[in-house]
């Protein structure tokens, strides 16, 4: 999927030595292989501040969201800010909660999913849960809404590990409706769910959603001056439409 580069980022919240941004689907958090921009760089343009080099202020990264991923993104503008924001996700004490849509129908209402992970055996690109060695993950997890066939179910990491939340919610059988590495890459239709759905006439139907059905909603955490900010992304509009579908013709 691809972003329009003219439309600016959403800023959430911003401090003397921080900015967060609503970080739209499809857009890297930062510059890599074949990438031909990022929020990196397009939020230094935005602010008119360097995004690479040593001097203060620039935009340095603090964390980051996978490519298809929607949500609360945090920046530091001070190496300072960069050194306390850091320190905070490393130890786990930044609390962060995202939304799923996934597939199938979860047994209980809330679990815990407390895997190892490590690097696929055999794929490259993905992670997996391993008995032995990998690195301690551990996510909660609560259903919020359940259709047939899908759920929404907010999750609640309590360590930052790669593709986490992906491959929990895998491993405990309730994977992302759509993400093209773990599960399935389809596309989520109307006429998937609604029972009288008619196309438009000489129409193709499109989908409500094709990407990652994952959203980063909310962070909490300290920022430098010691006062406790939390900061929310509402969903965006795919996410919405598709959720709005469901409550309206796919309620379980």
């Amino acid at each position: 999927m691809t972003v329009p580069k003219a439309l600016p980022l959403e800023i959430l919240w911003s401090s003397d030595s921080a900015v967060a941004v609503s970080k739209p689907a499809g857009l890297a958090t930062i510059p890599g292989r074949g990438e031909t921009d990022s929020v990196l760089e397009q939020l230094g343009r935005q602010l008119a501040l360097p995004s690479s080099g040593q001097d203060d202020p620039r935009i340095r990264v603090v964390h980051r969201l996978d490519k298809d991923t929607s949500g609360v993104l945090l920046f530091a503008t001070t190496r300072t800010a960069q050194q306390h924001f850091s320190h905070q996700f490393q130890n786990n004490t930044i609390e962060k909660e995202y939304l799923a849509l996934v597939r199938g129908r979860p047994r209980e209402r809330d679990g815990v999913v407390d895997a190892p992970l490590a690097p696929h055996p055999t794929s490259p690109r993905r992670m997996a849960v391993v008995k032995h060695g990998g690195r301690p993950a551990r996510t909660q997890w609560r259903v919020e809404e359940t259709y047939r066939g899908l759920a929404l179910v907010r999750c609640f990491p309590r360590t930052g590990k790669t593709h986490q939340i992906r491959v929990h919610l895998l491993h405990a059988g309730i994977p992302l409706a759509i993400d093209p590495l773990y599960s399935s890459p389809a596309p989520i239709f109307l006429s998937q769910f609604k029972r009288d759905y008619r196309p438009t006439r000489g129409e193709k139907e499109r989908p409500l959603i094709s990407r990652l059905t994952l959203h980063a909603e909310r962070l909490r955490f300290v920022a430098l001056d010691g006062s406790r900010v939390e900061i929310v992304a509402p969903p965006p509009k795919d996410l919405r439409a598709v959720l709005n579908q469901l409550r309206r013709h796919a309620r379980a």
